[in-house]
């Protein structure tokens, strides 16, 4: 590691300057918070890999990684994350910003590549931290990765959210939230935290497994940040259950910056009734109505239904660093280099295809 740099390995072994900087982005953006790599660390590490967060010469910057066998490294995200960022004292300049990029890249430069992704593709602080990672010899190859949709709901209730949808949603949501309404097998339960979590946790890891989604590559990581969300007064779970059995669930977690909704699920069973519609739509008036958040996040992916509750799209952006002076990055430049060739050559085909 670099002499400027210090690594630790446990979120409680950071400098205080270094911890206060994580609690302040994390009052911001939840998966920048001390809650959220603490339950990263403990629950959704590859296997063999470990934390290690590094701290700038100044402790002005932390660098949140994991470290896996032999020399490899990469950011401590995964694809639960939606934002991922090194964490940086307030107000500093380019010139700062660049020399952080140098002492992060001589600390990380021997791993030979290191990818990094859900970083935010506009972020003020990207360019001069790669121009100093550039610095430190690092070859930097940035890509697109996936595009986060949002919408910003300061000062809007349920009514004037609805009317900005589009029609044809518009029109469903009031529908189907009129039959469940007349449904008296149809139940929606919101939780926060107290007596009833672990029951509602229960229920929605059984509605995500008779959902159609994959196995979690993590199941107890799911359940880990709702207790922690839940224990620093953050989360909202809701859980729609018929004749008492629990069919659609999902979590969000509130942030200064708004609510956004980290998983949700609905069991294909019960499609009929539009369970996951309806608990969305429930869950949406309650963040307008009573937590009156200033902007809804529906976390990561181009997912089409999201289109309908957003209108805005962030896109997310990858970037492998790697040593062109290690056999490991020479390798893994070519290869990236490849791809986009492989990548441009194919959206050229497809032009032409579609010339008239």
């Amino acid at each position: 590691m670099s002499g400027l740099v210090r690594s630790f390995d446990r979120l409680e072994d950071l400098p205080g300057t270094a911890r206060a900087l994580l609690d302040r982005a994390g009052q911001a953006r939840f998966h920048l918070d001390p809650l959220w790599w603490a339950c990263m660390q403990a629950h959704a590490l590859p296997e063999g890999g470990r934390a290690r967060y590094l701290v700038s010469g100044a402790d002005d910057a932390v660098l949140p990684l994991w470290a896996g066998p032999g020399r490899a490294l990469g950011g401590l995200e995964n694809h639960y994350s939606v934002i991922y960022e090194p964490i940086f004292a307030e107000r500093l300049g380019q010139p700062r910003l660049r020399a952080i990029g140098a002492e992060f890249g001589g600390a990380i430069r021997r791993a030979g590549t290191i990818r990094l992704d859900a970083l935010d593709g506009e972020a003020t602080w990207l360019p001069p931290v790669l121009a100093g990672l550039r610095e430190a010899g690092l070859s930097a190859q940035l890509f697109d990765h996936f595009g986060n949709w949002w919408e910003p709901v300061a000062g809007r209730g349920w009514e004037a959210y609805l009317a900005d949808r589009p029609r044809r949603q518009r029109e469903t949501v009031r529908r189907r939230l009129a039959r469940a309404g007349r449904d008296p097998s149809i139940s929606i339960q919101r939780v926060t935290g107290g007596a009833e979590l672990e029951d509602a946790i229960a229920a929605y890891c059984a509605v995500y497994a008779r959902s159609w989604k994959e196995p979690e590559p993590y199941p107890d990581f799911n359940p880990a940040v709702i207790r922690a969300a839940a224990a620093a007064s953050r989360l909202r779970l809701w859980l729609l259950r018929r004749d008492g059995q629990p069919v659609a669930a999902q979590y969000w977690v509130l942030a200064a910056e708004g609510a956004m909704v980290l998983k949700l699920a609905h069991d294909e069973a019960h499609k009929a009734i539009s369970p996951g519609t309806v608990l969305t739509a429930h869950a949406v008036r309650d963040l307008l109505e009573n937590d009156r958040v200033p902007a809804l996040d529906f976390g990561r992916g181009d997912d089409p239904y999201k289109a309908d509750w957003c209108t805005r799209r962030r896109q997310r952006i990858g970037v492998l660093l790697c040593d062109p002076r290690s056999a490991a990055g020479a390798l893994a430049i070519a290869r990236h280099g490849l791809g986009r060739l492989r990548a441009g050559l194919a959206r050229s085909r497809a032009g032409l295809t579609h010339q008239p």
